[in-house]
């Protein structure tokens, strides 16, 4: 097998993309040899990189999210950038979009104007909450989303709901964006044609809310927030040890149980109790187990109480913050860091999830705006002076709405 070649080379994608959804897409399309051509705001660019400075001046979401990604920066609402664009879509494979609902139909970008242009290409639009119905027009940022989606009404403590410390929504609605691009690739495959592709944010989360929904299946209650310990589970969640240490331990089953209570407590007695006895009466008594629980490890530091959980078969795990994830001795075991290539400098990065026999995940630069002006439009066919024309063109004055912010 040859590693250099991967699953994607020869497909290409095109993609008005701003903050986080669209722009994870199709960094994953990417990873697996597509080419990205990310169509810019000139100047400022996807309004992401302007989100913090944190890797060496540059943004962190940005720099997560478009390795592997040509720039090309285009006013679209100018005739000679709109010209450019409606050349490379000619022949593209992929066209991915998360600007407002109806914006890039009103600027002849929809699926349905563009399928004469190029019956093979398939359109993804990423919005809030779909192309149609009552909350169509709606804004969405993600944490919106979350909110919406019922997703804070489960996160937290009893008393503050909280928020998902990472875009959860954006990323949700950008692992089915890609998903669903792969799938439309092999049915063009097999049918010829391209298709369309409606993803929204509010479904996507829909998806992964699944469990809470049916917990509070035909008006139950639905599930406690709990903090970091699981609703429904216990003992599974966060511990003190005398030491000041954090230990997240988790029990599955009632052998795992009676195993917890003989070698981690060092109390048999505790297994048999009627409070404890199964994991619907755990539950009731949390805070009578939590009390016992927490007697015994403040007598142990955080290693002794691993020793322990390891020893009798319990799943444990550190409560890591992110120097304890850069820095995890699993991830350089497995060889998972690479470098890629920035503006301000190489940086390590991890690779995707997955590791294949077959081929070489692509691990390359994230790019500057308009990096690559210059040498798409030569491409085509443009000459030097035609591309500095376009360059030095006034920008024009209505902008483009964009959702799915990543913050």
């Amino acid at each position: 097998m040859n590693p250099n070649i991967r699953p994607l080379d020869g497909i290409t994608v095109i993609s008005l993309e701003h903050a986080v959804a669209a722009p994870f897409a199709t960094r994953q399309l990417a990873d697996l040899g597509a080419r990205v051509i990310k169509v810019e705001r000139p100047g400022g660019g996807d309004f992401a990189r302007g989100y913090d400075q944190r890797v060496r001046g540059q943004s962190s979401h940005f720099t997560w999210l478009n390795r592997n990604k040509e720039s090309l920066a285009l006013d679209v609402k100018h005739p000679e950038a709109r010209a450019a664009l409606l050349q490379l879509l000619k022949t593209a494979d992929v066209l991915v979009q998360n600007l407002a609902p109806g914006a890039a139909a009103r600027m002849g970008l929809s699926y349905e104007a563009l399928k004469g242009h190029n019956p093979r290409l398939i359109v993804c639009d990423i919005s809030g909450y779909g192309a149609n119905g009552p909350y169509r027009d709606k804004k969405a940022y993600d944490l919106l989303i979350q909110s919406e989606a019922g997703f804070l009404s489960v996160t937290g403590t009893p008393e503050t709901p909280s928020k998902s410390g990472i875009s959860v929504a954006d990323i949700a609605a950008g692992m089915y964006a890609y998903t669903n691009i792969l799938s439309a690739l092999l049915l063009r495959g097999k049918t010829g044609e391209g298709s369309h592709i409606d993803v929204s944010m509010l479904e996507a989360m829909g998806e992964w809310m699944g469990y809470p929904m049916y917990y509070a299946f035909d008006g139950a209650p639905p599930p406690p927030r709990t903090g970091a310990s699981h609703a429904s589970i216990y003992p599974y969640g966060p511990f003190a040890a005398g030491d000041g240490g954090t230990v997240m331990l988790g029990l599955q089953n009632e052998r795992e149980w009676q195993a917890f209570c003989e070698q981690v407590l060092r109390r048999p007695e505790v297994a048999v109790d009627a409070r404890f006895c199964s994991n619907a009466a755990r539950n009731q008594h949390r805070d009578e187990l939590q009390a016992l629980i927490l007697q015994e490890f403040a007598t142990l530091t955080a290693a002794q109480v691993v020793e322990r959980l390891d020893a009798a078969g319990i799943a444990n795990a550190r409560v890591n913050d992110m120097a304890g994830l850069w820095a995890h001795p699993q991830l350089k075991a497995r060889q998972r860091w690479r470098e890629v290539d920035t503006p301000a400098g190489r940086i390590p990065a991890l690779l995707p999830p997955g590791v294949s026999s077959a081929f070489d995940y692509r691990m390359e630069q994230v790019p500057a705006v308009g990096q690559h002006n210059a040498a798409i439009l030569a491409e085509l066919g443009w000459t030097a002076e035609r591309i500095a024309a376009l360059a030095a063109a006034p920008a024009a004055r209505e902008t483009i709405k964009t959702i799915a912010v990543g913050a």
